[in-house]
């Protein structure tokens, strides 16, 4: 794993997205968004988790490990069903709504990189949980990221593309939610 290539994304997707997308829609492989995006930022996400839960409970005893575990597979779990879940849904969007070929592969490279921004900031709040409220303000910055997305990757018509957008930057924004609410639920309920 590269790790400066995927930090040179993840930063170039935050700070000049446009730019981003038209070196993300030159990669011949599509499916490398898998290992060289999205499952490296979801282990730095739970690592972050991890790190934070231990510094806040402390290193007292297996309940504090046990907490930062179970923490960290929450995180871990929500983006990777959200991610999955998200890309699914806005695929079926574009054929149902904009009128575009079945291409799932292509909507979960565009739905990889454009949840750079909950990655990033689910990196911060794992280690500063007291910026939780400024991250639910950021995390916005999505709409922007999706915005060129949109036209650059997705080659969405400009009478559809803010249509789009907000669709696409909500199920981004939702889908790891929910699912780590229901995780979070059902973690309490079993034990």
């Amino acid at each position: 794993m590269n790790y400066k290539s995927l930090f040179h994304t993840a930063l170039l997707l935050i700070s000049s997205p446009a730019r981003a997308w038209e070196e993300i829609r030159l990669e011949e492989d599509r499916r490398t968004v898998f290992t060289a995006f999205v499952y490296p930022m979801i282990g730095l996400c739970g690592l972050s988790v991890f790190i934070g839960s231990l510094l806040l409970k402390g290193w007292s005893g297996p309940e504090s490990f046990q907490y930062a575990m179970t923490q960290c597979c929450a995180v871990a779990v929500s983006l990777f069903g959200g991610y999955f879940l998200a890309a699914y849904l806005i695929n079926a969007l574009r054929v149902r709504l904009f009128m575009q070929d079945d291409d799932i592969n292509l909507t979960r490279q565009f739905a990889g990189y454009a949840m750079v921004v909950p990655f990033l900031l689910q990196i911060i709040i794992g280690v500063l949980p007291d910026f939780n409220i400024i991250a639910m303000l950021l995390q916005f910055y999505i709409v922007y990221v999706v915005w060129e997305g949109s036209r650059s990757l997705m080659e969405v018509e400009e009478k559809d593309r803010l249509r789009f957008t907000v669709i696409s930057s909500i199920l981004l924004i939702v889908c790891p939610t929910v699912i780590q609410l229901l995780f979070n639920k059902l973690t309490l309920l079993l034990n």
